[in-house]
């Protein structure tokens, strides 16, 4: 398995937004879309919850259930703003080999450096 899994349930959640002929009636990801970015947003934050529940069970196959909804609600949220899972992951690829406290401090002076401007 691959990183490309993600590029192509982007591409399937991208052909069902109404905009691209996706209908809600027949859709669950079109009809998530129709319902605009609070219905998906509201899906995000569920689905964030039941894999803290699932991890707070210690169940790991629950574990990865959810995660794999609130990975695939986080796609239509990205969608939604028109970005892609490869910019998550270039993200990802720019931090890695950092901890996560240069990460932070990083945020932080870039944040400062902002207000200042």
């Amino acid at each position: 398995m691959s990183d490309n899994i993600l590029t192509r349930v982007a591409a399937v959640i991208e052909s069902r937004k109404p905009s691209n002929g996706g209908d809600p009636a027949t859709s669950y990801v079109a009809k998530l879309f129709d319902k605009g970015l609070d219905s998906i947003l509201k899906k995000v934050g569920e689905e964030a919850t039941e894999t803290v529940m699932a991890a707070k069970d210690g169940d790991e196959q629950k574990v990865i259930y959810e995660v794999a909804d609130l990975w695939f609600h986080s796609l239509i949220a990205l969608s939604h703003f028109g970005l892609k899972p490869e910019q998550v992951l270039a993200e990802l690829a720019r931090r890695e080999g950092l901890s996560g406290l240069q990460e932070f401090a990083q945020r932080g002076q870039a944040k400062q450096e902002e207000a200042n401007d």
